[in-house]
């Protein structure tokens, strides 16, 4: 599940809401060990998923660094060249 957390400060451009959420989501089912939850658990579920959007949100805004910001396409394109690599017969 953890794979699909991205690094999402210092990309050109900056992480739109829609990573920022899918992350959250991602680490919130990590922790929790439910792809879905039961009808009982949807609304911690859910509650737990926004809290740790926001609070990423408020981290990413807060940050500062000095280096250049990555480009997203040459950050993927390594990404696919260490998959292939890794995956190759």
């Amino acid at each position: 599940m953890c794979r699909n957390i991205r690094t999402l400060h210092n990309f050109e451009p900056p992480a739109t809401p829609e990573e920022v959420d899918a992350a959250a989501l991602q680490y919130v089912r990590k922790i929790s060990g439910y792809t879905k939850p039961s009808r009982v658990n949807e609304q911690a579920f859910e509650r737990a998923v926004q809290a740790v959007a926001a609070a990423s949100r408020e981290l990413l805004d807060s940050l500062t660094t000095s280096a250049p910001p990555r480009d997203r396409e040459v950050v993927a394109a390594r990404a696919r060249e260490r998959a292939a690599q890794r995956y190759a017969a």
